[in-house]
């Protein structure tokens, strides 16, 4: 059995595999709860200790909690991600009660005494500051306080750009999650770059950019549209390596990032990702012309949330 790399997430304390589960595919109706408790076992057995999950992936939660809220030695094995601010009955998104209620939610249903990691999930850069308005920088307080019980072990932020710029010279967080890949590199030289300089932990989200080479046409209207026009911008030579190798090992050892978070339901697809980020980093030559190429093509290329 190959061996995931496992890394210092940051100044947390936590230890993270390089390549993690993006948790929105077991959240759906493919897998049957027996099919989903299975997939996930497989998945730690594999290596994989960051699991991601959101409030707003289904039965995601609900299937991971029965996965290994019975199982304590295994709970010990992982690090679990989640997301919060909106969704919770009786609870107005993006306030203090909701920023509570939804932690105390994701703790039921997970089946834990304490999560790992809690992403603030992409809200506006207004609702971060602690101005103008009544909800305006309460949110953070709220999982600070969330923190400061126990309950929660990383205060995080999940989101791109402006908002994101905001989150990590907040000086909040401990962590973030955004999206990196080579057709979204943006927050490579900022708040990636920055992030780690603070020691936050930093999650990489859709480092697949969401496989844009599964198009032979422009995919109109699609969420993969806008990676579609940048890779085919960018045009890019690969040789001797497939665009889903080149992808992964791009974002997996791209400077400060400590995870990058794959979606998938499937052990056959789980075990072909850790054996491609198990070959290790791009030649640096691919590397450059990836980064060169970004840079010279960006009109506009912000991150994609």
């Amino acid at each position: 059995m190959l061996t995931i790399p496992q890394r210092s997430f940051g100044n947390t304390g936590l230890t993270v595999s390089a390549l993690g589960l993006g948790g929105g595919e077991i959240g759906g109706n493919d897998l049957s709860d027996t099919e989903a408790e299975t997939f996930l076992n497989t998945a730690v057995d594999e290596g994989i200790t960051l699991i991601d999950t959101a409030r707003a992936y289904g039965r995601s939660e609900e299937r991971i909690g029965s996965a290994f809220g019975k199982l304590s030695h295994r709970r010990n094995e992982i690090v679990l991600s989640t997301k919060v601010g909106y969704g919770i009955p009786g609870h107005q998104d993006w306030t203090s009660s909701c920023i509570t209620a939804g932690v105390e939610e994701a703790l039921r249903l997970l089946r834990t005494d304490h999560i790992d990691i809690v992403h603030l999930h992409s809200c506006p850069k207004e609702t971060l500051q602690p101005q103008g308005g009544f909800q305006h920088g309460e949110v953070i307080e709220a999982l600070l306080r969330c923190v400061e019980a126990g309950k929660v072990r990383v205060a995080a932020y999940s989101g791109e750009n402006d908002a994101l710029d905001e989150a990590v010279a907040s000086g909040k967080f401990g962590s973030i999650q955004c999206s990196v890949n080579f057709c979204d590199q943006r927050g490579l030289d900022g708040a990636v770059k920055r992030a780690h300089e603070k020691g936050f932990g930093v999650i990489a989200k859709r480092p697949a950019a969401n496989a844009p080479w599964r198009f032979s046409e422009q995919p109109r209207g699609h969420y993969c549209e806008q990676y579609w026009l940048r890779w085919k911008a960018m045009n890019i030579d690969t040789p001797g390596i497939s665009w889903h190798e080149l992808a992964l090992r791009f974002a997996a050892f791209a400077p400060g990032v400590h995870s990058a978070i794959v979606g998938t339901n499937s052990i056959e697809h789980l075990r072909q990702n850790i054996a491609l980020v198990n070959n290790g980093p791009l030649p640096g030559d691919l590397i450059g012309n990836l980064r060169s190429s970004f840079q010279q093509h960006d009109k506009g290329w912000v991150g994609l949330v």
